[in-house]
């Protein structure tokens, strides 16, 4: 028979071995614990004595999940900006401002709000194969580093900025390895070639009104592809050694070209010197002339004598031996050894003499010539 059954137990004890009249008391009741707790809730949120019991606990209830919702609005609502960043709001799906830094707060949802780092330079990479200006391809591999100049724009003018940056990229670079060689992608263009893209690429997002400004564009080293390889690095072994034989020709040019100019001026300045030499000759030559024109029209006996004993002198300077005859050619044939007279005057200080001395001795041998002469005649 069951506990609570009439007529049972007449002890009357439940389950829990609790009775009715006195003991232990029985398990605590849960309605009366959830009723003592709504109580306490309306206590402290101010909802004093109910004027029902269901009525009551409703309103509890209510206050409860406003004052939470609340909580997490405001929660969401307050926001920092840092020192890096900016914020834009967006009031009913339209512009409102554009915050800076500081402590700030908005409504959502009737505001939205976009908050990016203005400062950070961000990066993106590509690579892909263009066509170049002669027609080779060639893969080259692109990094373009860019940060946001202008948040309104990039939160409003373009849906994907970031995306379009992207396109904007490979078309700039493909418009410019178009209009290269491959041996200027390859070897020493590079660095023009992210100039002219940056320059270009800058165009094309200020045009969109993306708020993005770039900052620098690297160029890594552009390679063939794959199945050319070889034969361009082929080439381009060949046109290092062709800059190497280059490179030898203009230093073996630099170190010969000035020894020719220089050998060139010496042949020049010796001409020059020569040139002035024999025209100063000539010119003393001229004016000693015209003085001696002058002295033989005063005296022409005396003068050409003169002439005739320098010139004489002049020859047998330089002789050592000379051989004499009379004017009709059969006199007998004589012999003067000039040298060994000169040579026999022997002293130390005959050598200044020697000149004085040669030109009486040649004197007095040619009036002894002339006298004999004279004799020979008479006795004819």
């Amino acid at each position: 028979m069951a506990w609570n059954e009439p007529g049972g137990n007449s002890n009357n004890q439940d389950p829990w071995g609790g009775r009715k009249g006195g003991g232990r008391q029985g398990p605590p009741d849960l309605d009366e614990a959830f009723r003592k707790l709504q109580e306490s809730l309306n206590g402290i949120f101010g909802g004093g004595k109910k004027r029902s019991g269901g009525e009551g606990g409703g309103f509890g209830l209510l206050g409860i999940g406003a004052a939470l919702l609340f909580a997490v609005w405001l929660w969401n609502a307050i926001y920092i900006v840092d020192a890096q960043e900016q914020a834009v709001i967006l009031r009913l799906g339209k512009y409102h401002e554009t915050v800076g830094q500081g402590l700030n707060i908005y409504f959502p949802p009737i505001d939205k709000k976009f908050q990016e780092n203005v400062t950070r330079e961000r990066t993106f990479s590509v690579q892909g194969q263009m066509l170049t200006e002669d027609e080779n391809i060639v893969e080259v591999p692109l990094t373009v580093q860019y940060k946001i100049s202008n948040l309104e724009d990039f939160v409003l003018n373009v849906d994907q900025p970031e995306i379009s940056l992207q396109h904007a990229t490979e078309s700039a670079l493909r418009h410019v390895a178009g209009s290269t060689s491959m041996d200027e992608v390859i070897t020493l263009g590079r660095e023009q070639m992210s100039q002219d893209v940056s320059k270009r690429l800058q165009t094309f997002l200020d045009t969109y009104g993306t708020g993005i400004a770039v900052t620098q564009v690297n160029i890594q080293r552009a390679t063939a592809p794959a199945e050319v390889k070889d034969a361009f690095d082929d080439v381009i072994r060949a046109r290092e050694d062709e800059q190497r034989e280059k490179n030898q020709a203009e230093t073996y040019a630099n170190g010969v070209v000035p020894e020719a100019r220089g050998q060139s001026q010496r042949i020049i300045e010796d001409a020059n010197g020569y040139r002035d030499e024999v025209v100063s000759r000539a010119q003393g030559e001229a004016d000693r002339f015209t003085k001696l024109v002058a002295e033989y029209r005063k005296a022409p006996e005396i003068t050409r004598q003169r002439l005739y004993l320098d010139t004489m002198q002049e020859v047998y300077r330089n002789t050592s031996k000379v051989l004499v005859t009379g004017k009709d050619g059969q006199s007998n044939l004589l012999y003067l050894p000039l040298d060994k007279m000169i040579d026999s005057r022997g002293a130390t200080g005959a050598v200044n003499a020697a000149q004085p001395a040669s030109s009486e001795t040649t004197t007095r041998i040619i009036n002894d010539l002339e006298r004999r002469d004279l004799r020979t005649r008479e006795s004819r």
